[in-house]
């Protein structure tokens, strides 16, 4: 008999949800099939078998959150797996038949228990998560059940506590049934579905980088006929060496770059009250996933060439979409980049990405008349581009330089090769 546990996944993911078994007690297995599927904050992640066997039982369903390291199901293994079946079913007719009662009321006090046995024990029994979230939502532990084994109280757990209340408490008080209007209106067609973990992450972080950061936005905009024209020119040279198109992105990542060098500030963190000044570019590009937004990570941006750039950010664009990227390709930016303009935006105020100072906001490519001089209008394919920053170590007047030293960079795109 072996346990299956949820394993280790990072220093910062905790917890995680059961997305969907993909076996079913008394299945059996062979080594490297997939299990389960595990929702965290930033991935999906799948957990196989680790050796041949049966799936005697399933402890945790999908829905369920689960912490890193808790036994969700179990094994039989080796030869012992099948016979198991047979006389586990004999073994557990006596025990069904005998104790038949008893099998039963234990299962209600082991999850009614410790709303009778005091708040501290109710406590012990409860995850951290389950915790803070009863603090914010005014729970007493005691009072909420749970379908855990052993009595444990899970964030679920508490949730469900809030809404199976909520019909009778709506109806008396009139001010809060107008809170849920759209559900209280007949006739009218409506559905309602949890939000993903990562769905609920990127809510949280987005808030709390609001609520966190003093966070301003500058704009400018850039004549995008230079890089058009380079791309006119050498797209088909550029793919038959490189095997990857020439996209906008690569000058992008470019320019960032050379103006993080000048302005060290933006390529960097706050911690406490010390300030972390990154010496090296791990630039984040914003992707547009089904399960929501990822910002993978292109490692070491500096050292690489327009082709490498391309290369990776396909990449890691492609698992993204495909829900096969790894933790390590979320962690550590120093800088991230999102492009609105895929989706036709032409004027946005992005989101930190906390605890990154610097965000950098493309937009959709318009043409647009243009003055040249005082003589003549010229129509020309302009870009609004925005830059979010935390005025807390970053001053408005480094933050319109950094701004317009894009803009300058992306306009004469020679400058792109002599900064590196």
């Amino acid at each position: 008999m072996s346990d299956i546990t949820v394993p280790a996944m990072g220093e910062s993911i905790t917890e995680g949800t059961i997305f969907k078994w993909h076996v079913e007690e008394g299945q059996a297995v062979s080594q490297g099939d997939v299990l389960l599927e595990l929702e965290t904050d930033k991935v999906n992640l799948e957990i196989s078998a680790e050796e041949d066997g049966v799936v005697e039982k399933i402890l945790r369903k999908d829905g369920d959150t689960v912490q890193i390291g808790e036994v969700i199901g179990r094994m039989g293994t080796g030869g012992d797996a099948k016979p198991a079946s047979a006389p586990a079913a004999k073994e557990e007719t006596p025990q069904a038949q005998q104790p038949s009662a008893p099998a039963a009321a234990p299962a209600q006090p082991a999850a009614a228990e410790p709303a009778r046995s005091g708040e501290g024990e109710g406590y012990l029994a409860a995850s951290p998560a389950a915790r803070k979230l009863a603090r914010e939502q005014g729970i007493d532990l005691d009072q909420v059940s749970s379908r855990d084994p052993k009595g444990r109280i899970y964030p679920d757990n508490v949730k469900n506590h809030t809404e199976a209340p909520a019909a009778p408490k709506a109806a008396a008080p009139a001010p809060q049934a107008a809170a849920p209007a759209a559900v209280s209106q007949p006739g009218k067609p409506a559905e309602r579905t949890r939000m993903s973990r990562r769905r609920a992450t990127i809510a949280k972080r987005l808030v709390e980088a609001q609520r966190t950061a003093a966070m301003l936005t500058t704009f400018n905009e850039v004549d995008m006929t230079a890089i058009m024209d380079i791309r006119k020119r050498r797209k088909d040279a550029f793919k038959e060496k490189h095997e990857i198109g020439l996209g906008f992105m690569s000058f992008f990542t470019k320019a960032v770059v050379g103006a993080l060098k000048k302005f060290p500030h933006l390529n960097a963190e706050i911690d406490g009250e010390d300030i972390i000044v990154k010496k090296y570019y791990d630039i984040g590009i914003a992707v547009s996933a089904k399960e929501g937004l990822v910002v993978p990570v292109v490692r070491d941006a500096d050292r690489l060439s327009f082709a490498d750039i391309e290369r990776e950010i396909a990449t890691l664009a492609g698992k993204a979409r495909s829900n096969t990227l790894a933790l390590s390709e979320l962690q550590g930016g120093t800088f991230t980049i999102t492009n609105g303009g895929t989706f036709g935006s032409l004027l946005s105020t992005p989101i930190l990405n906390a605890p990154q100072v610097g965000i950098l906001g493309m937009h959709n490519i318009q043409l647009r008349p243009v003055a040249i001089d005082a003589e003549r209008m010229e129509n020309r394919p302009m870009m609004y581009i925005a830059l979010s920053y935390d005025h807390r170590i970053v001053d408005g007047a480094d933050a319109v330089r950094f701004l317009v030293t894009i803009k300058e960079m992306l306009e004469d795109p020679e400058s792109l090769l002599l900064e590196g």
